[in-house]
């Protein structure tokens, strides 16, 4: 049982009508007709009922189709991890991420790369923008999603996404009822800040927002995790900041998250890259969304 003759069956089966099917295949008619016949002999059954008004299946051929199919959908599997595997797009992409990146990004991104690279393994860790380009820099991360783009010729990046700060409340605080505040309003209020070697670009997103405000903020704490940030607010009347999808997707039962505006803080995700990548780095970037414009 040759391939050849399965795809015949298979186009036949589907069109019902051998001039398209052979078209289909780009092949004679006649050779169509003995790719089928030979089929048909080596499986032992008719399949393909036939005559001068109309092309069906017979109850076999109807069974036999989506197992044929199967098997013509599993060779071409076959061949195209072979091809990975001689092109070198095989192996473990070691991969960083933030929060909204395991939101918004991953799930899509690691189901396209197991259709198209099924050959290529992902080792997901998820760390803060500081500690990813550190393990860039020095080898244990291949790939790193992060806030801010860093500068230097040694690295590559894409932009992925755009996510606005929101300001995260205790539900006692005076806030918390509140959709919206603008930017200015923190003048008066006592902030929890991320330390900058976790997120620089978020550190550097709010205090550039509080100087458009005109406003200089007064920071009592500065925490290495959002986990406390939760704490702290819930204990406390201060204010701590979050990417709107971890305020918004995840809030917690003693905390509320209010929107931004006039400015609203934007913090810019980017997949970050070393260019002297190997093939794996390759097929993994293949696979990630459009670049967006910055």
């Amino acid at each position: 049982m040759e391939l050849r003759h399965l795809n015949a069956f298979l186009a036949v089966a589907e069109e019902l009508h051998f001039g398209r099917a052979a078209a289909r295949l780009h092949v004679a008619q006649p050779s169509l007709s003995a790719h089928l016949q030979r089929l048909e002999r080596d499986v032992g059954v008719r399949l393909v009922a036939r005559n001068s008004h109309d092309v069906r299946l017979t109850p076999a051929g109807t069974a036999f189709l989506p197992l044929a199919r199967d098997v013509v959908d599993r060779l071409a599997r076959a061949a195209e991890t072979a091809r990975a595997v001689d092109a070198g797009r095989v192996g473990t992409v070691r991969v960083g991420y933030n929060f909204p990146a395991g939101q918004r990004i991953l799930p899509d991104l690691l189901a396209t790369l197991g259709r198209r690279y099924p050959a290529v393994d992902v080792d997901l860790v998820e760390l803060r923008t500081g500690p990813q380009l550190a393990a860039l820099m020095d080898g244990r991360l291949d790939v790193a999603m992060v806030y801010g783009r860093p500068a230097g010729t040694e690295l590559a990046s894409r932009l992925l996404l755009r996510v606005p700060l929101v300001a995260v409340v205790g539900t006692g605080h005076r806030w918390a009822g509140r959709e919206r505040v603008p930017f200015g309003e923190l003048a008066t209020e006592t902030c929890v800040l991320f330390r900058r070697a976790q997120s620089s670009a978020m550190y550097d997103a709010i205090q550039s927002a509080a100087r458009t405000s005109g406003i200089r903020l007064t920071v009592a704490e500065e925490v290495d995790d959002p986990g406390a940030t939760a704490i702290l607010v819930a204990a406390k009347p201060i204010v701590g900041f979050a990417s709107a999808l971890r305020g918004r997707l995840a809030p917690g039962a003693r905390t509320a998250a209010v929107a931004l505006y006039d400015p609203v803080p934007i913090l810019e995700l980017h997949a970050v890259w070393r260019t002297d990548r190997g093939p794996a780095v390759d097929a993994f970037v293949d696979c990630l969304p459009p670049s967006l414009q910055p």
